[in-house]
């Protein structure tokens, strides 16, 4: 295989999809085109534009290989979304929307064949958060899919058989919640069988298995050469914590930041995960189970600050500090450890000022975050990835709550391209040094914490 510098990504992730070029040596971007991943309300229900996708990634390959030139292709997306192929490998129906409540409607229909949490370690989520739902829901929802359904698809391997013409699944994505794996006997749960996809399942691969070289459909349309490699794909919380599993050692934690706040424990404290609270068990790209816990914190953050401008002041911080201003849970009541509360502020928001507000914010979702790495056992060194690691009330109150070290990993927009180019590379540098204890923490903060629990409980 040729010497790979620069690495392009497909990165498609809830609110936006994006094209980024890494370099395979600074392990940073170095180009990126974006879009955003608008959900089209045309057909039989809520869906991704997937043509649009695809012309947008063939449009920012083509430029980035005339601006930076790109040696070899991987592919990161969200999870929660299966793709159900024909015969002809076109699209049998449609790619819901994980956000559509259609799949509801057939809740105890679903619930009765759905395997328990002991098998998947996938807790019961609503709207299409279970893919096994969602297929389950479209077999239902459109005539004769049953039939027409040749192979079913994990959302990034879509994509790099759209790139390469070889299908597979991989155990990321089939580990995200989707009841339709078993992550300790490390194969396809019984739910395969139920919904009637024995024999449809793509095969398994590894996240950094190359699956082949571009077609030629997608080097003409590119300017790529014939022979750039193509890999599996990741699945995206899991692509932030790829760069760790391979240079640091256990134990630590990694917080995947963005539409999605995952905690992801790796030689974690033994623990017992309460589905009912967000709790599962991903699957890590070397096919290793991985306690996790999520809340959907960048969504939360926009609906409370969305359109506040500018950052809190030091006396902001120090005015929510001192008088206990406290967000309680949950915004987003569909999921997280706290599913089902109505979130309110402790004082009315008609006193709270931007600045006040997006400190309460930044507070609130490190207690959250603090919140699900109890839940999963957690131990050592706390990483944050995404956008959260440029916030520094977040990261100061994290520390203070988890009582642990608190490392942003701020070189790069998002965590999840350079996760995804590493599939790529067989050298990733240096192992990253353990840090040391924690500096002392404020005490302002840890007693804001210590209040927060209290409220909360």
């Amino acid at each position: 295989m040729k010497e790979i510098r620069t690495v392009g990504v497909i990165d498609i992730g809830k609110t936006n999809a994006k094209v980024a070029a890494v370099d395979a040596r600074l392990l940073r971007e170095v180009a990126v085109r974006t879009r955003p991943n608008t959900v089209l309300r045309d057909g039989p229900y809520p869906h991704y534009d997937i043509d649009g996708h695809w012309a947008f990634i063939l449009e920012s390959l083509k430029a980035l290989q005339e601006e930076v030139g790109l040696d070899a292709l991987s592919v990161t997306t969200h999870g929660a979304s299966v793709v159900l192929l024909d015969r002809a490998g076109a699209l049998a129906a449609p790619v819901l929307d994980y956000e559509h409540d259609g799949p509801d409607s057939l809740t105890g229909a679903y619930d009765a064949i759905r395997p328990d949490f002991a098998e998947t370690g996938s807790p019961r989520l609503g709207m299409g958060l279970n893919a096994g739902a969602q297929i389950f829901w479209q077999l239902e929802q459109v005539p004769g899919l049953q039939d027409h359904v040749s192979q079913v698809l994990t959302y990034p391997q879509y994509w790099s058989f759209r790139l390469s013409g070889v299908a597979a699944n991989e155990v990321t994505s089939l580990g995200c919640h989707t009841d339709l794996w078993d992550p300790n006997a490390g194969r396809y749960s019984t739910l395969v069988g139920s919904l009637g996809l024995a024999g449809k399942m793509a095969p398994v691969r590894l996240a950094g298995d190359c699956l082949g070289r571009v077609t030629g459909t997608v080097a003409k349309a590119t300017g790529l050469a014939t022979d750039t490699p193509v890999f599996c794909g990741i699945h995206d919380s899991n692509a932030s914590l790829y760069p760790h599993l391979r240079r640091r050692e256990a134990p630590f934690s990694v917080v995947s930041t963005g539409t999605w706040v995952i905690a992801l424990s790796i030689g974690g404290k033994p623990v017992t995960l309460d589905p009912d609270r967000d709790t599962l068990i991903n699957v890590n790209a070397l096919g290793n189970p991985v306690p996790s816990a999520r809340f959907m914190g960048g969504r939360e953050f926009e609906l409370v600050c969305g359109g506040l401008e500018g950052e809190p002041a030091d006396a902001d911080r120090d005015q929510v500090l001192r008088e206990n201003i406290f967000l309680l849970p949950a915004i987003e009541q569909r999921s997280g450890p706290f599913q089902g509360r109505k979130g309110s502020w402790s004082v009315p928001e008609d006193q709270l000022t931007p600045g006040l507000r997006k400190a309460g914010m930044s507070f609130y979702l490190a207690l959250m975050t603090a919140e699900c790495l109890g839940m999963i056992g957690a131990d050592g060194p706390v990483i944050i990835e995404g956008p959260f690691a440029r916030n520094g009330l977040y990261k100061a109150m994290l520390e203070a709550a988890a009582g642990r070290p608190v490392i942003a990993e701020g070189s790069s927009a998002t965590g999840t391209s350079i996760g995804a180019a590493m599939l790529a590379l067989a050298d990733v540098g240096r192992a990253i040094a353990a840090p040391g204890a924690p500096a002392e923490i404020d005490p302002l903060l840890r007693n804001y914490a210590w209040n927060w629990r209290s409220a909360v409980s």
